[in-house]
């Protein structure tokens, strides 16, 4: 049970859901989402106050202007995508605090939560749903 336990744990310190991200950036100025796809899909609807440097682009060049105090959410597209687990890995490398976001943005929305760009959403969810 114990070696449970630990899995459980650590999956945790690693990931968080939608919910957990929301919470976070409402209640702190230490979390900073991070969204790892291309520039268009960047362009086309992210979470509010995203930054966006696609994995393919992360370098020390590319993150020298990012604060290694923060802690960076990674996020793409959801299930489906694993752009931001390969952005979480860079920016670890890096030598930044990394969370990855389960669900993507696909999860973000589904949770009522809304999204600014071009093709944004309202969203339903002024609070943290759990």
């Amino acid at each position: 049970m114990r070696k449970q336990i630990d899995y459980y744990q650590q999956k945790l310190v690693y990931e968080m859901d939608p919910s957990d991200l929301f919470e976070k950036l409402e209640e702190s100025k230490e979390f900073i989402s991070l969204d790892t796809r291309k520039t268009f899909a960047f362009e086309q609807e992210h979470i509010p106050n995203a930054i966006n440097i696609p994995h393919r682009e992360m370098t020390e060049e590319t993150t020298q202007h990012l604060n290694r105090a923060k802690t960076y959410v990674c996020y793409c597209d959801g299930i489906g995508c694993n752009a931001s687990t390969k952005g979480a890995l860079k920016m670890t490398k890096l030598g930044f605090k990394v969370v990855e976001l389960i669900g993507g943005i696909v999860w973000w929305k589904l949770d009522g939560y809304a999204t600014e760009g071009t093709k944004s959403t309202k969203g339903e969810m002024f609070e943290c749903a759990c």
